[in-house]
């Protein structure tokens, strides 16, 4: 069952300049791909239920647990620049005055 794509028109919604050859290309290509969907959508799937994905899923996280960190000044020793507790890193923004 072929299917008539305008391979023009959906080049232009795309913002692509394809030539005459290209387009053909693409026409085909893009023909097989909806052909093959075509296929999938009419299989009879009575019985199965709906999934996001084949496998089933299970939690990997491990659990919360509530852990001594380092300690702050260590942390801050490391930094290549510190202030009052906090790191000093340069403005993300220009800002001006």
């Amino acid at each position: 069952m072929p299917i008539d794509i305008d391979i023009a028109h959906v080049a232009r919604l795309a913002r692509l300049d394809l030539d005459p050859e290209a387009q053909s290309g693409f026409r085909q290509q893009l023909g097989v791909i909806l052909e093959h969907a075509a296929k999938v959508q009419a299989l009879d799937t009575t019985g199965f239920e709906a999934s996001g994905h084949p496998l089933g899923f299970t939690n990997a996280f491990r659990p919360d647990e509530v852990r001594p960190s380092l300690p702050t000044a260590e942390v801050l020793s490391m930094a290549p620049e510190s202030r009052d507790g906090y790191f000093v890193v340069p403005p993300a923004l220009d800002q001006e005055d």
